[in-house]
């Protein structure tokens, strides 16, 4: 399965959006990184004076409208964001598991409520569920990671029930079962194996979801807080004033819209090239 992967992604930097989609992702890591011990100005260095001054040689970008440097606050939003894109997609990972383990379970009382719960909980948005955490808890990061890695948990599992349904009625599958092979030892063993390329591709496609869904919940003030900085801060902090200074807006925007376009790009590329992989590697094989 690895060494799979490991193909399908050295085809894919072969192509011009497979190079442009790596690119993008290396360089918002990259970006992250380093954001973490430098930036161009101080992170929270106001300066009410300048608030919202066009580009110059110390400020790159401008300033919006506490004075803060654009360049150094959409940097250091780029490792919140990439943080959050990580923990949601481990998140909405364990829960896609679990909830295939239970609804492959041969308790037929467990498997059936457990399917029937998912088909009624996947038609709440994530943004309701954003909305009953955010009430007890208040805006913040942990409610955007945990509102949409339960919807995206739910969707995969949604998504993978029918495979992971074909893999569990298999022959080698009842096989085990007639040998011994405790629940746990088949999920691990023999269902999840044959699911990883579906969770892959239905994981890496939700990444570039989790972008724009940061970004939602924090304009709508249920998402990442203020003082906090993030893509998703930058553009509601600037939209109010985008009839004025444009500009300020054009920035954060171009920056989600590439990583977006870049990690569903990834995503599709995955999925393109997975499912033609057998057919790649017997060729290899011959």
């Amino acid at each position: 399965m690895f060494s799979r992967l490991r193909r399908s992604v050295v085809r894919m930097c072969s192509g011009a959006r497979g190079i442009f989609s790596l690119a993008v992702i290396d360089c918002w890591i990259v970006v992250a990184v380093v954001s973490r011990f430098w930036t161009p100005q101080p992170l929270y260095g106001t300066d009410g004076y300048h608030a919202w001054s066009a580009p110059s040689p110390d400020h790159w970008l401008g300033r919006d409208g506490t004075g803060a440097d654009m360049l150094s606050w959409l940097m250091a939003g780029s490792w919140t964001d990439l943080v959050i894109v990580v923990l949601t997609i481990v998140l909405a990972a364990l829960i896609g598991i679990a909830l295939i383990a239970a609804m492959v379970s041969r308790a037929r009382g467990v498997s059936g409520v457990v399917t029937v719960a998912v088909d009624a909980l996947i038609s709440i948005p994530t943004v309701l569920i954003a909305l009953v955490l955010a009430v007890p808890f208040g805006a913040s990061i942990a409610v955007v990671i945990v509102a949409c890695g339960v919807g995206y948990g739910l969707n995969l599992a949604r998504i993978a029930r029918p495979e992971a349904v074909l893999i569990a009625r298999s022959d080698f599958v009842e096989s085990a079962v007639s040998c011994g092979a405790s629940q746990v030892y088949i999920l691990i063993r023999h269902i999840l194996p044959n699911l990883m390329s579906t969770m892959l591709v239905q994981l890496s496609l939700s990444a570039g979801t989790v972008v724009l869904a940061e970004s939602g919940l924090t304009y709508l003030g249920i998402g990442v807080p203020s003082g906090v900085p993030s893509w998703g801060r930058s553009l509601a902090t600037s939209v109010r004033f985008i009839a004025i200074h444009p500009m300020t807006v054009v920035w954060p925007g171009l920056v989600v819209t590439l990583v977006v376009v870049a990690l569903n790009m990834f995503g599709d590329l995955l999925r393109d090239r997975w499912d033609t992989g057998a057919t790649h590697d017997e060729e290899d094989e011959s």
